[in-house]
This record gives C-alpha cells, sequence and structure tokens, in this order.
C-alpha cells in the first residue's frame, strides 16, 4: 500500500510552483528519466507556456538518446515544449584530463550548470527547476557522492554562482514515490519506469579519466547489457568501462576466496584494478580499490558462493569498494567492461540482481564481439555498501 497520497500531492505541488514562479518564466532540463520528467509535467501545469524543456547532448547519453527522448516527451500525452542543446565539445573538454571521481562530478555540475545558465539567459528566464529527489540530497550531504543537481543544501547559491533560482517539486520523494506520481499523471511507461540514469550519464560509467574511444566502448557495451537485462527488470542495470591495467592484490585474497569456496588456491586468481571506484563505509564515501575475481575451477557459481567469495575478499581487505567475477574475454584489449545490475526500493542500500548466468555469458559474448578494445568482461557482485550503484 502507497505512503503518499498522489494526487494531493501534485495539487498541492502546483500550486507551490505557481506561487513560486507567478508570471516568470522557468528552465528545466530534461532527461526522459522518471524525476525530470514529472518535474517538468508538473511545472507545465502550474505555468503553461512559461515553461522552457531543454535536453542537453553533452556526449555522455546512451546512443540514440537525445532523438527520442526528445520524441517522446514532445508526443502526447505530456506535449511538452522541448529542444536539443548540442553541447558535446564543451563537457568533452571540461572533463578532459580528469580522473577523480569527484573532480569529474563537480567538473560536471559547474558546466551543466553554466549551461543551463546561457540557456535560461536567451529564453529569458530567471527561474530553473530541477528534478531533484531525497535520495539526492541525503547522499551529497552524507559526503558519499557529489549529486550534480545538489546547490543550495550544501551552501552553493545558484543565483550568485549561475543567475537563477532553483525550484524543485519533488525533493521530498523517494524514487518510488515518484514513480508513483508518473503513473497518476499519465506519463508513458517509457518514462515512469525508465531505470534511473545519472545526471552526468555515462561519464560516471567510463571510470578514470575519459577518452572518446574509451566513452564509444562504454556506449556500445552499456547497450549490449540494457538489452540482455531488461526482461528481469532489476531496479537499474547497465555496464561501465575501465582501464585493462591491472596491479597484483595483497598476498592471501585469493586463498581467502578460495576457502570461502572449498576450492584449491590454483582455482581462484584475484588482482586489482588500476583504477578506483566510489564505495561506502560507516556511510561515508570512499574511493576504494576495484578486485577481480576469476574462478578456474571449471564450473558456473552459483550466487550464494558468490556472495561468499565477495565476502571473504572484501573482509580481508575492507579498503576494496568492490569486486568484480569474470564471465569471458581474449589474450588482448586497452579496456575491461563490468556488467551491473541491482535490487532496491529507495537506492540508499541495493543486492546485486541474480541475472541467469547464461544471460550473463550471452552479454558479455555480445560486449566483446560489439566492443573490439574490450579484454574481458565482469558481473559486479558488490552491494550497496560497501559498493555505491555507480563506479562513480
Amino acid at each position: 500500500m502507497s505512503d503518499l497520497d498522489v494526487e494531493r500531492f501534485v495539487e498541492e505541488q502546483v500550486k507551490v510552483v505557481r506561487e513560486a514562479l507567478g508570471d516568470e518564466r522557468a528552465l528545466i532540463a530534461v532527461s526522459g528519466g522518471v524525476d525530470s520528467t514529472v518535474s517538468a509535467v508538473i511545472t507545465h501545469r502550474a505555468i503553461g507556456d512559461n515553461l522552457a524543456c531543454v535536453f542537453i547532448d553533452d556526449n555522455f547519453m546512451r546512443l540514440g538518446e537525445p532523438e527520442r527522448v526528445k520524441e517522446m516527451l514532445s508526443s502526447p500525452p505530456l506535449s511538452l515544449p522541448v529542444r536539443i542543446l548540442r553541447e558535446r565539445e564543451r563537457f568533452m573538454k571540461a572533463l578532459e584530463g580528469l580522473s577523480d571521481a569527484e573532480e569529474k562530478r563537480k567538473a560536471f555540475r559547474e558546466t551543466f550548470y553554466q549551461t543551463l545558465g546561457d540557456a535560461a539567459r536567451a529564453e529569458g528566464c530567471r527561474f530553473m527547476v530541477q528534478g531533484t529527489i531525497r535520495a539526492d540530497i541525503e547522499e551529497t550531504a552524507g559526503g558519499i557522492k557529489t549529486q550534480h543537481n545538489i546547490l543550495e543544501q550544501i551552501g552553493i547559491d545558484p543565483v550568485e554562482r549561475f543567475g537563477y533560482k532553483v525550484v524543485e517539486p519533488i525533493k521530498s520523494l523517494y524514487k518510488y514515490q515518484v514513480r508513483e506520481v508518473a503513473r497518476f499523471l499519465g506519463a508513458p511507461q517509457v518514462a515512469s519506469e525508465r531505470q534511473p540514469f545519472p545526471g552526468p550519464g555515462l561519464s560516471v560509467r567510463v571510470v578514470g579519466e575519459i577518452t572518446e574511444e574509451k566513452l564509444q566502448q562504454e556506449k556500445l557495451a552499456n547497450d549490449a547489457v540494457e538489452a540482455h537485462f531488461e526482461r528481469y527488470t532489476p531496479a537499474q542495470y547497465f555496464a561501465a568501462i575501465l582501464s585493462a591495467e591491472q596491479e597484483e592484490a595483497p598476498e592471501g585474497l585469493a586463498s581467502a576466496a578460495a576457502k570461502s569456496l572449498r576450492v584449491d588456491d590454483s582455482d581462484v586468481e584475484v588482482a586489482y584494478l588500476k583504477e578506483r571506484g566510489t564505495g561506502m563505509m560507516d556511510g561515508n564515501r570512499t574511493y576504494g580499490r576495484i578486485a577481480t575475481f576469476k574462478f578456474r575451477g571449471g564450473e558456473t557459481l552459483g550466487y550464494l558462493e558468490l556472495e561468499a567469495a565477495r565476502a571473504a575478499i572484501q573482509s580481508m581487505e575492507p579498503g576494496i569498494s568492490r569486486v568484480l567475477y569474470h564471465i569471458a574475454g581474449r589474450a588482448e584489449g586497452k579496456y575491461r567492461a563490468a556488467m551491473r545490475a541491482v535490487e532496491t526500493r529507495d537506492f540508499l542500500t541495493a543486492e546485486i540482481s541474480k541475472v541467469p548466468q547464461g544471460t550473463l555469458r550471452a552479454a558479455a559474448d555480445e560486449i566483446l564481439e560489439k566492443c573490439s578494445k574490450v579484454v574481458g568482461v565482469y558481473y559486479d557482485v558488490t552491494p550497496k555498501p560497501p559498493a555505491t550503484v555507480e563506479y562513480e
């Protein structure tokens, strides 16, 4: 049973937005996701044609996404006025040379709001509408990771910095509640049920420094994972791309994993990746090691066994933010692809999805076929905590 009176919430927020904006024009950046879609529809009901909707093509969207989203939002029943801003070069330049996860998120946020500020001035808007939700605020305030849409809550004055005031119609809701509102508003299922997609897009799934080549490999890998995993309806599912470079893991990690599986040490291989990933420890953000785990025992490991091995590895080395289980690979390549799927209600905690092993292998094989620079494909078997859902 829902804990939200959806109809009352919509009525109240339409009134709140109308009172806040009056006769002013407002701008919203839409992504096709449920948060920005609900925020746009509520605001459109409140101020009508005084709302301008833009989709920022920052080069970090999935293949063909800008055009798909514009078509979906512009068509009935939503009929929102959407135009695409082509800003790929601007964003790639802003993130050029950055490898630290927080630095990348902060650079994205700065560029995102500068871009919106330019658009707002062009549209004559002094107000910005955002699809901030409760989990965004809690994660940023808690120091776990910087969400790109959190400003005033962490002391950034958007009027002083970017030239506009911010309105956040759904900041009191969790994701599952936002979906309830979307269904009530008549949003197409492709929007109301769409899996979450990070504001910085694929930039947080290209772990470490972003290059055009690495980003293109990520787009292809992500498409493969979405196509194979969609039927199982995880709360979120995607691929991340990392450098293929590995480092030697501490002595004893492979033995700990082997002991948990009751197999010989020679059946297990554990290594560190050079790049690091975001995790959580005692409620705070960590930037920890990523361990890869390969089983050579000639059989497929079940999820109980994978959890035992994962727990053994991270118990021995708490600084490991996530563990990746090897699915398929080849002799050479510049990158490694990590498949991720989780089950969660509020995204503050999450468990891994038990995607069938045959599907994992089929998705991995497609990634190897389409991504010529990928040497190995893995499944991320780390819950949240100690990992975050996204890699950065």
